[in-house]
């Protein structure tokens, strides 16, 4: 394979599903470049028509598209179907976001004009999507990107470049020109050099902090270039006392273990009260047992599939042993059947004994469970962390939720619902290491363009009223 091949295999399976090379950055940046003031110049009307025919082109193919998710990802194919759907979905959720985010206005004056606020898009604009969730992530910054009159540049994650093709490809079939987006295949130095590009006009990208940090150092200098960063979570689960234990512990594995833990929004701690504490925790184990671990196209349909791949797999279950080291107790192992394949079970480790646990996004089903005194403790460990994605609170009242909310850093605060799973019908964002005060979802609208205020009259009407000598 030579140095600029991709190679990109089926998780569940090892078998090879797509192959391919690393793209030109320069010649798709070219032709961006030259493709970006006429679609700029396309009515809105037609610009959403042809975004409401790719919705219609991806409901046509919905049925391969979640397949070709399932076999590349490795999660289930009930879920890459969810995925479909919300990639159809975020068609009509971002037009009325547009309409109402970036909508136009004017007030008229008989003296002074009129008074006009219009947004303009940026231009060409880099999106860099993960692997987790391969089409509905980059899609929720391309299609408000494009509805704003943006062209795009996509590169896919290099773990999943054919869902990302597949992606671009529903685009130009619905009749999306193919200078206007563009899928480029690479890695992190194709991403690195799209970045840096003096032709690129915004950066909107969704990986780890990491990542999105060196991104956000390498742009520091470069205001007038838009940079939309949606990073990890380090998120925490609060339970205080509810008699609703099953209800309780269902919440907590969905929001611990769905896409096996592959999930920005993924619950990593489970922080509860002294009194709930031992039942809790052998409710959730109780419960995690019987999930089913296995391939997308299993019968039955299993819970969860496989992490993204070994190398993965192989950090999960050495960051299990290294907690496990400094004091964690294990709860339910981190087991893997098949060395040659990333299937990891559920893992629960109780850390209330690690002295100074890691604050880090551990990207997998790996839940840690700490026990604390009382509620304000539990806020208070929940707030122990540089990230601030989503949390969650299971049980109590409203004036517990009130507190909590008011208490808690995060941009996604739920009350008996699980942390992941947002609505696109709301801005999701997080603050600390988890984003950069741009919420996307609903309001990615506000990053694909930028607004214009004007002051206008059909004839020049002015006068120097003071400081004119006698003429």
């Amino acid at each position: 394979m030579s140095s600029n091949e991709l190679v990109s295999f089926e998780p569940a399976t090892g078998a090879e599903i797509w192959r391919g090379t690393a793209g030109n950055v320069e010649a798709v940046i070219h032709r961006a470049a030259g493709a970006k003031a006429e679609w700029a110049r396309t009515p809105l009307g037609n610009r959403i028509e042809l975004l409401r025919r790719f919705a219609n082109t991806v409901r046509k193919h919905a049925e391969p598209f979640a397949e070709l998710i399932a076999r590349e990802t490795g999660k289930p194919l009930w879920e890459a179907r969810t995925e479909v759907e919300a990639v159809i979905a975020k068609v009509e959720i971002s037009v009325t976001a547009y309409a109402e985010r970036t909508g136009q206005k004017k007030l008229n004056s008989a003296l002074q004009g009129t008074a006009a606020l219009r947004h303009k898009p940026h231009g060409v604009m880099v999106v860099l999507g993960p692997y987790n969730f391969p089409a509905h992530l980059p899609n929720g910054h391309i299609v408000p990107a494009l509805i704003a009159g943006n062209v795009i540049i996509f590169k896919p994650s290099e773990k999943t470049p054919a869902v990302g093709e597949f992606l671009t490809r529903c685009f130009h079939e619905a009749g999306i020109s193919e200078s206007v987006i563009q899928c480029i295949h690479g890695g992190p130095e194709e991403g690195k050099a799209l970045v840096e590009h003096d032709a690129i006009d915004g950066v909107l990208f969704t990986g780890s902090a990491r990542a999105g940090i060196a991104i956000n150092r390498k742009l520091a200098t470069n205001p007038g270039k838009i940079v939309a960063l949606e990073m990890g979570g380090n998120n925490p689960i609060v339970a205080i006392d509810t008699p609703k234990l099953e209800d309780a512990a269902v919440t907590i594995i969905q929001s611990a273990f769905t896409t096996a833990g592959q999930r920005c929004t993924a619950a990593r701690r489970l922080i509860i009260v002294d009194s709930m504490f031992d039942k809790l925790v052998a409710e959730v184990k109780r419960l995690t047992e019987r999930l089913i671990v296995d391939e997308p196209f299993a019968e039955p349909q299993p819970f969860m599939g496989c992490v993204i791949d070994n190398q993965t797999a192989d950090l999960l279950s050495e960051s299990f042993v290294a907690l496990m080291n400094r004091g964690g107790r294990p709860v339910m192992h981190m087991k893997r059947k098949d060395e040659s394949l990333p299937f990891l079970s559920p893992a629960i480790l109780d850390a209330t004994d690690i002295a100074e646990r890691p604050d880090i996004e551990l990207f997998g089903p790996l839940l840690q469970v700490i026990r604390v005194a009382d509620f304000d403790a539990a806020i208070a460990e929940a707030n122990n962390t540089r990230y601030g994605l989503a949390a969650s609170l299971i049980g109590g009242g409203p004036k517990d939720f009130e507190h909590f909310w008011t208490e808690i850093r995060a941009g996604v605060v739920n009350w008996n619902r699980p942390t992941n799973g947002a609505s696109s019908a709301a801005p999701f964002g997080g603050v600390g290491l988890s984003g950069n005060h741009r919420p996307a979802a609903f309001y990615a609208a506000d990053y694909c363009a930028y607004p214009v205020a004007s002051t206008e009259m059909e004839q020049p009407r002015a006068n120097i009223g003071v400081g004119l000598k006698d003429a």
